[in-house]
């Protein structure tokens, strides 16, 4: 069966990215960061995904688990 990935954070700050993802990856969800910066010009954002199975609980754990105010 083929892994079919979706967002559930974005962040233009790489590090918050890398928070959310240590949190899911503790929680057994195995996500990957997409880097959708662009290298020339320095903006856009990067994307935390998960497997499309799990993507209602990981946004679960990331409501109830993170805060960056």
């Amino acid at each position: 069966m083929r892994k079919v990935w979706q967002k559930v954070f974005e962040d233009t700050s790489v590090h918050r990215a890398e928070i959310v993802k240590a949190i899911l990856e503790s929680e057994g969800f195995n996500p990957v960061i997409v880097d959708l910066k662009d290298s020339s010009y320095h903006f856009g954002k990067f994307e935390v995904r998960v497997n499309s199975i799990y993507v209602m609980e990981a946004l679960k754990v990331i409501e109830k688990e993170i805060n960056f105010e």
